[in-house]
């Protein structure tokens, strides 16, 4: 029957109630008077019997009733039994009043309406019934069970039943009222149960259907779940259900923030649109990690314009292009002026400066990834310090209302170039704020979720290879935020900038890489193979610390810290160079990078940079550099 085309399915179903219907009359007149078969009655109103089917087949079908695919019968086709039910004893009542048939029991209208909804709907209830049973055990579709038996577990559920890949055998839930209860035909189980039901239909996949759950529950979740060789996944967010962005059978992968269990903190409306709302705001790097978020952050709090900086032509179409769309662009009338230059540009910069008349800059150009920057040494002085030299001292001198520099947990105490360099950006303008009218800051934090680089698309990548995940080092740890968390926070801390504040964000407690590597492995389905388990799936490879790279990540530089008015912002009063001794080692810089002395440039940038600890193959050659510094142009009693 399964296999039957729908027209074909649809006349069995007419056919069922071309018998039901008079079924359910006759049921009427054995009910009332008690007699299977009452001769008297029926003798006398024998002909309602053919004259019924047809009026109940039409009414049924004008309600839409055979149009319903019985297997997935929702609310709305038991509501056009319902009606049809009401409407055809209404109509046996008034013919029965018109026509003045003596000796018509009055009640017979009411039963009838009542058994013919018993069958109708019966009937369908045992199709679908049957049907699920059938999907069930006898099956070419993958047994899940669905962790959260609430509205949108049923949706889920259902749009499952409709699809070719799963069925789901079972429902869990934390909420104990549910348990033993059926919701669309499947049992609601303690999630303690698991490991049972595991064995009992072969479960190997389950699907959170948890959309407004906090981080924190849904970790919880995902901690019960890790121990079982599953794969979890998840359903997309309610905001993103109740927009249409996204459906409720869009299965996606446990998202590292999951793993995290991190609740971001709501964002102080004052502080996110002080230096916004009815502003000129210009974001460099725009197109960028962080640079593309601060853009989408920016236009929700409606400035008037926002310049869209960026000298990567195709990552400046792409965030222009979304930004277009965006409904806060299409319904606020925020301007958007896509700017294709480098950081590095004084005079494009100050003439863009000048030409928008830019209240706030936003300045998150820079080369990030470690390993890069290691083996680029002057691309990274040029992009991260040069540039941001260029960028600052333009804004100083056109008098704009706040800058604020995006920087990195890698500018405390580095060990890599990169590093150095966020560090000596941060020093360009600890000094330029001194005594400027411009308003300047720094916000400086760990790692993003999904920015150039992460470890977490890396990972999924390996695992979907099979392995192995490599990890560097098996104590390297990280702290972690989402790029949507990041950037409203750098836009907060900018509001509270005073001159030369250097803002940390509260990043939580880090993260052991190795740990995040075995929880995605595990929550992807697979044993982690080890030596204490050689019969596992998936082997975590160590592959030793990248050149640069440090095991752990610092916030601080120094111990003096305190609060500010947002929970998950502090501030650091940080030491800075006097600008004599800074602008020594940036002539310094120079020279090195017009005589392409890389050692040179690192030995610089180890005088300058309090507590820089190269760790690379080079390391040991930048003390015999350090000796060489007045030769290239650096004064030693400026540098001491």
């Amino acid at each position: 029957m399964v296999a039957l085309r729908r027209s074909h399915k649809k006349w069995i179903m007419v056919a069922a109630d071309v018998v039901i219907i008079p079924f359910a009359l006759w049921s009427a007149w054995a009910l009332r008077f008690s007699d299977w078969w009452p001769q008297y009655y029926i003798d006398r109103f024998w002909w309602l019997f053919p004259l019924i089917i047809p009026v109940g087949i039409f009414i049924f079908a004008r309600l839409g009733l055979y149009r319903a695919i019985v297997r997935f019968m929702s609310g709305q086709a038991f509501m056009a039994i319902v009606k049809g039910s009401v409407l055809l004893a209404l109509i046996l009542w008034s013919f029965a009043f018109v026509a003045r048939l003596s000796g018509f029991p009055r009640s017979i209208p009411v039963i009838f309406g009542l058994v013919l909804f018993a069958l109708v709907g019966g009937s369908r209830m045992l199709v679908r019934t049957f049907y699920q049973w059938l999907s069930r055990h006898y099956t070419n579709k993958e047994p899940v069970a669905i962790f959260g038996a609430g509205s949108a577990g049923a949706q889920l559920a259902s749009a499952l039943q409709k699809g070719k890949e799963f069925i789901p055998v079972a429902f869990l839930d934390s909420n104990s009222a549910l348990w033993k209860h059926s919701v669309q035909g499947i049992l609601v189980y303690n999630p303690k149960e698991l490991e049972t039901l595991i064995s009992q239909y072969g479960i190997k996949r389950v699907l959170l259907a948890t959309p407004n759950a906090t981080k924190k529950q849904r970790k919880a979740i995902l901690d019960h779940l890790e121990p079982f060789s599953v794969h979890v996944q998840t359903t997309p967010s309610m905001p993103d259900i109740v927009s249409g962005k996204a459906s409720v059978d869009q299965l996606q992968e446990v998202e590292l923030e999951d793993l995290l269990g991190r609740d971001p903190v709501p964002a102080n409306t004052a502080l996110f649109n002080a230096c916004i709302h009815y502003k000129v705001v210009l974001v460099t790097g725009a197109g960028g990690s962080i640079g593309s978020e601060l853009c989408r952050q920016v236009v929700k709090a409606g400035p008037s314009t926002l310049v869209l900086f960026e000298q990567s032509e195709y990552a400046l179409y792409q965030i222009e292009s979304e930004l277009k769309n965006n409904e806060h662009v299409v319904f606020h009338g925020v301007q958007l002026v896509p700017i294709l230059g480098s950081v590095c540009n004084a005079h494009r910069i100050q003439e863009v400066f000048h030409r928008y008349k830019v209240d706030t800059v936003y300045h998150a150009a820079a080369y990030k990834h470690v390993p890069l920057v290691e083996h680029n040494v002057f691309e990274g002085i040029r992009n991260n310090v040069m540039g941001t030299r260029v960028v600052a001292e333009a804004a100083k001198h056109a008098g704009i209302g706040h800058f604020v520099l995006v920087s990195t947990d890698k500018a405390v105490r580095p060990t890599n170039v990169m590093g150095a360099t966020k560090r000596m950006a941060e020093l360009v303008v600890q000094n330029l704020a001194i005594e400027s009218e411009t308003v300047f800051s720094m916000v400086r934090f760990g790692n993003v979720l999904g920015s150039s680089g992460s470890v977490v698309p890396l990972f999924r990548e390996q695992i979907r290879r099979g392995g192995p995940v490599t990890v560097t080092h098996p104590d390297i740890t990280r702290f972690f935020m989402t790029i949507p968390e990041a950037a409203s926070l750098v836009v907060q801390a900018g509001a509270m900038g005073q001159g030369g504040d250097v803002f940390v964000l509260d990043m939580g407690a880090p993260v052991k890489i190795v740990d995040l590597a075995r929880r995605m492995i595990e929550l992807s389905g697979y044993d982690v193979k080890s030596e204490e388990h050689p019969e596992g799936d998936i082997e975590i490879e160590f592959t030793g610390l990248r050149p640069g790279e440090k095991l752990y990540e610092e916030l601080l530089i120094g111990e003096a810290v305190s609060g500010t008015a947002h929970p998950k912002i502090m501030r650091a009063n940080e030491e800075l160079l006097p600008v004599e001794t800074l602008n020594a080692f940036l002539d310094a810089l120079v020279v090195a990078e017009q005589t392409q002395d890389a050692l040179s440039a690192r030995g610089i940038l180890e005088k300058a940079i309090k507590g820089f600890k190269p760790s690379s193959p080079l390391a040991d050659l930048l003390s015999g550099v350090a000796e060489k510094a007045p030769e290239k142009g650096i004064d030693k009693k400026s540098v001491h």
